[in-house]
């Protein structure tokens, strides 16, 4: 946590830097001339959340089936979560699976959706990227930023590999048992809830129809972030194709990715779009001003995602003291 925090200092104050070293006045100014495209921006972004929480629906439905707006809600949080709280990217990913339980789902099931989730996101990012560089490629393949990018998918892809492997392979269930021996061990009943978690993420898998339901969303919104750079770009009077504006998406997405360490990728992503964007001959203040728009949803939709979360976590909390409040008088009454 004391490293996180420590990244998103420096995070912040590299944003600070690129700001003012490359004129914060222009750089305002590009800002307040997106005007009403920032409004599309958020629309954009909330469309976005509902199709990746659509996706994890599909790997949810088991035995307890929730409404697809549940699962919308939740990845609504993860992602305020992951994007406002110093929490390396995978935070809101442990709450959104415990959120789920509230719901009826089992540990077991709402564990493995989340594992299998965060997977295809994972892999559908990495093929998005590729996507991007093979753009970039047919663009201009001379770009340095094109070896850099390809090293990172070569460094990258035996990893994702490997967590595939291991979902199908047996890994988790011999954390599961690990797990199960230390609740046991430790009297630790939390840790009980993880039972089932490799049987279900089988059965995740063996249910192809849904799983490929998952993917094509994870991968359609992948493609649809890249509308937000064209509609920023639009309004900044620097309007570009769709071609490009997916080679600048896909990249950044990969840079900010990187960098999971730094809460929101501050100052990193920033860096990555004037990189991107000098590409297509667009200036430095331009690129920082879409990089900060494209920042406006986090705020606005995350700081209410936070106070939705609090909220969900109080009730839980009142509703097992009442619980167990019923439970004492019904033991008393009885003896």
């Amino acid at each position: 946590m004391r490293l996180i925090a420590v990244a998103g200092a420096l995070g912040l104050v590299l944003l600070v830097g690129i700001t003012l070293h490359f004129g914060w006045r222009d750089i305002i100014e590009a800002v307040r001339q997106v005007g009403f495209g920032v409004g599309l921006v958020v629309v954009a972004r909330i469309v976005a959340i509902s199709m990746v929480g659509c996706a994890w629906w599909f790997l949810v439905l088991g035995p307890n089936q929730v409404a697809p707006q549940i699962c919308m809600l939740l990845r609504w949080m993860r992602e305020s979560i992951n994007t406002l709280l110093p929490v390396a990217q995978v935070g809101g990913e442990i709450v959104g699976a415990r959120l789920l339980t509230f719901w009826g789902v089992s540990g077991g099931r709402a564990g493995a959706s989340l594992v299998v989730d965060m997977f295809v996101q994972v892999a559908t990012q990495l093929a998005f990227t590729i996507a991007g560089l093979a753009i970039l490629i047919v663009i201009d393949g001379d770009q340095e930023i094109v070896r850099y990018v390809a090293i990172g998918l070569l460094i990258l892809i035996p990893g994702v590999f490997g967590f595939f492997i291991a979902q199908r392979f047996g890994a988790f269930d011999w954390l599961e048992r690990q797990l199960m021996r230390l609740a046991e061990k430790e009297k630790w009943a939390a840790l009980g809830q993880v039972a089932d978690l490799h049987v279900n993420i089988q059965d995740i898998y063996r249910r192809r129809a849904r799983l490929a339901a998952c993917v094509g969303l994870h991968m359609a919104t992948w493609f649809f972030g890249a509308i937000e750079v064209w509609i920023v770009l639009y309004f900044l009077g620097y309007p570009v194709s769709i071609g490009e504006a997916l080679v600048i998406e896909s990249l950044g997405q990969a840079v900010r990715g990187a960098a999971f360490a730094v809460p929101g990728g501050l100052g990193v992503q920033e860096g990555g779009f004037i990189a991107l964007c000098a590409v297509f001959g667009l200036p430095p203040h331009v690129a920082i001003a879409m990089s900060l728009v494209k920042r406006v949803p986090e705020l606005l939709l995350g700081l209410p995602g936070l106070a939705v979360w609090h909220r969900l976590e109080t009730r839980e909390l009142a509703r097992r003291a009442k619980a167990a409040q019923d439970q004492t008088f019904q033991t008393n009454s009885n003896s």
